[in-house]
């Protein structure tokens, strides 16, 4: 089922800071949509636009997919769906951080202080960008390590790729397109993401990449690249 990807890109720049740019992705296959991330709920109207001048409108996006619950990736989930019509997919380890707008969910439990420290920053950085709030939601489907999205129309896959948190997913096609999440990212140079739950699922997360003949990864953050390019900047840590 051959289909058509367009790569939604925004910026995250406040001023003179700019903190690079988050991605969304729109599959097209016949006349039906997946879209993966739905950015911050302050792009909102740069999203609808994009949607619409796809061809994407209410009634043909059949699936969300939610590669992992933080705000730059969940912000427009809620509205899409009264808005489109479509279900929501993500992994059970997220659900509760988009029912509850509590990312800390999702990952290890650290010390009170780091925790606090991390929600003040978070809540800076809100402010300072104005991101928007978080709006809480449910999924309809919790999609796991295997499953496949042609009910949906779509030729991909679901890959569990814990590391930049437990429940982290990506979506890979039979063409060898990778669609990430925050596993990897494209600042300077493709590379592992920096912000890191647990370090040794991160790697064991990246070590299976090499293994599933991924030709393109199309990251949360920053322009595609090969797998070759990666693996040639890649080093563990």
């Amino acid at each position: 089922m051959p289909q058509e990807i367009k790569t939604i890109t925004f910026p995250m720049q406040a001023g003179i800071i700019n903190m690079g740019v988050t991605n969304c992705y729109l599959l097209k296959a016949a006349d039906s949509y997946l879209l993966i991330d739905t950015a911050f709920a302050n792009k909102r109207a740069e999203l609808v636009k994009e949607l619409d001048s796809a061809g994407c409108r209410p009634g043909n996006l059949k699936l969300i997919v939610i590669t992992h619950a933080d705000l730059d990736h969940t912000g427009n989930g809620a509205y899409l769906r009264q808005n489109y019509g479509a279900k929501i997919g993500i992994h059970r380890y997220e659900a509760g951080v988009i029912e509850n707008g509590d990312s800390s969910l999702s990952r290890r439990k650290r010390p009170l202080h780091e925790r606090i420290l991390g929600g003040i920053i978070l809540g800076v950085l809100s402010l300072f960008f104005r991101f928007g709030n978080f709006e809480r939601f449910s999924a309809d489907v919790c999609v796991d390590d295997g499953d496949d999205l042609s009910a949906y129309g779509f030729d991909g896959k679901v890959i569990h790729l814990p590391g930049h948190s437990r429940g982290s997913i990506g979506i890979l096609t039979s063409a060898g397109d990778l669609f990430c999440g925050d596993l990897l990212w494209n600042m300077s140079k493709p590379g592992a993401h920096s912000i890191v739950d647990d370090a040794t699922e991160m790697r064991a997360s990246i070590q299976r990449l090499k293994s599933l003949g991924i030709k393109t990864i199309y990251p949360g953050h920053g322009q595609p690249f090969s797998m070759d390019s990666f693996l040639e900047n890649y080093q563990p840590r």
